[in-house]
């Protein structure tokens, strides 16, 4: 007899434990399946360009059907240029798991590229990432950091400056010495210049403190000014356009967001592209499960050309009616 009823508890007791796993995976399995995908989002400043980028993943999500704060978390940082908040920042997402990072110009995705290596990290545009360490390769990156690139295409650039100026003897270049893809770029437009016959004069800012002087300097001994995809000088833009205009000096920007602000043309990348692009590899990245092991960093071949009358009509300079013509059609005039 108390063999049965003891055979009895535990069949009592074995049937309990099953109901209870029965439901607990139950509600498991469906907290998991409800649960909306998180995206941390950590964009270095404010300035044009890098809301362009931000813009165009947000749409680009969107557009997947994505709505913020119903079907998907996007957690929006801005670490107002600096160091210290980046890193606080990029830890804080991590700690609370985000299912992606993605990281608005080079130091955000350094940043991330510390804090964590396993969380997929897409680069909101990163103008080297083999060069500058972030991925082993460019084609296969092999770990967790993926996402697109934002290296400008110098040579047409340079034809470009060559057309509207066909008189131009010395070009200067001014960047920013900490920031590694205006210091890439700038090397890259002196070797070019140099080969197509041009003098070239290089000056460095430490910090946008140091823009006006350097600007105004160097726009006395200069025919035209090129500035790279350069962070720091993209928030002084209307500042260093200003000086340069009292010598008659047209600034070529790398970034097409900066011709609005005061640069006579430029054949840029879409900021806005780059980030519907680094949008395409989040939707990629939770939707189809794919890894950043295995996609590739994206290159945008061609420029966007981008002309400002307004500017021209400044500096006394008559762009060329085949420029303007293209420029209609193909790309954008600022009137």
């Amino acid at each position: 007899m108390k063999h049965t009823k003891r055979l009895y508890g535990t069949l009592i007791f074995l049937f309990a434990f099953l109901v209870f796993a029965f439901f607990y995976v139950g509600h498991a399995q469906n907290s998991q399946k409800n649960k909306i995908p998180k995206v941390g989002v950590l964009q270095l400043l404010s300035h044009p360009a890098l809301d362009q980028i931000n813009k165009g993943l947000d749409d680009t999500l969107a557009k997947h059907g994505y709505k913020n704060g119903k079907n998907i978390q996007i957690i929006f940082q801005n670490a107002q240029g600096d160091q210290s908040n980046l890193r606080t920042i990029s830890k804080q997402f991590v700690q609370d798991n985000v299912d992606v990072a993605v990281g608005i110009a080079t130091p955000s995705v350094q940043s991330f590229k510390n804090a964590t290596s396993t969380i997929p990290i897409v680069m909101g545009a990163v103008t080297d990432p083999k060069g500058f360490g972030i991925v082993p390769s460019n084609t296969h990156p092999g770990g967790n950091i993926t996402g697109v690139s934002d290296q400008a295409p110098l040579d047409d650039q340079l034809k470009l400056m060559k057309q509207i100026m066909p008189n131009m003897k010395r070009l200067g270049i001014i960047y920013t010495s900490s920031d590694m893809s205006a210091t890439t770029e700038s090397k890259k437009m002196k070797k070019l210049a140099q080969a197509n016959g041009l003098q070239v004069s290089v000056s460095s800012i430490s910090n946008i403190n140091d823009l006006e002087q350097v600007s105004t300097n160097l726009s006395q001994k200069v025919d035209a000014i090129f500035i790279p995809t350069d962070n720091t000088i993209a928030s002084g833009m209307k500042l260093l356009s200003g000086i340069a205009a009292k010598e008659n000096v047209p600034i070529f920007p790398a970034a097409e967001t900066m011709v609005k602000d005061g640069g006579l043309a430029t054949m840029g990348l879409s900021q806005y592209e780059l980030g519907q692009k680094a949008g395409e590899d989040v939707v990629k990245i939770l939707q189809h499960k794919a890894k950043p092991a295995d996609m590739p960093v994206t290159f945008i071949k061609k420029g966007h050309l981008i002309i400002n009358q307004k500017m021209a009509r400044k500096l006394n300079i008559t762009i060329p009616q085949s420029i303007v013509d293209k420029a209609q059609k193909e790309g954008r005039i600022i009137k």
